[in-house]
C-alpha cells in the first residue's frame, strides 16, 4: 500500500494592521483645518500621542506611525494658527478700544 503524504497546508502570512487610534487622528487633523477647527486638533493631538505609544508598545507589530505622526503634526499647527489668531484679536481690542475712547472723548470735549 502506497502511503500518500499530507499535503503541506502554507500558513497566510498575516498582513499587519494599522493601528485604528492613529487612523482617528489623521481624520481628525485634517477634519481639524475643515470642519472642527479646535475639537478636532484636540482629538487629533491626544490620539496620535495615544497611537505613538500603542504602535511603540506593541513591537511594531501594528502600523500607522506615519498617520499619527501627520495627524499630530496637523493638530498642533492647528492650535497654534488658532492660538495666533486669538492673540490677534485680543491684541486688537486692547489697542483699538482705548483710541476709540480717547478720540470720542476728545470729540465730545471739542478739541
Amino acid at each position: 500500500m502506497t502511503e500518500q503524504a499530507e499535503p503541506a497546508f502554507e500558513e497566510t502570512p498575516t498582513l499587519p494592521q494599522n493601528s485604528t487610534l492613529a487612523l482617528v487622528s489623521l481624520i481628525a487633523g485634517v477634519a481639524s483645518w475643515t470642519v472642527l477647527p479646535f475639537f478636532g486638533a484636540v482629538i487629533a493631538v491626544v490620539t496620535g500621542h495615544m497611537a505613538k505609544k500603542e504602535i511603540q508598545a506593541s513591537n511594531m507589530a501594528l502600523q500607522g506611525d506615519g498617520f499619527a505622526t501627520a495627524g499630530l503634526i496637523m493638530g498642533y499647527l492647528n492650535l497654534a494658527v488658532g492660538l495666533c489668531f486669538c492673540l490677534l484679536i485680543l491684541a486688537a481690542l486692547l489697542f483699538l478700544i482705548p483710541a476709540v475712547t480717547i478720540r470720542t472723548s476728545l470729540l465730545m470735549v471739542g478739541v
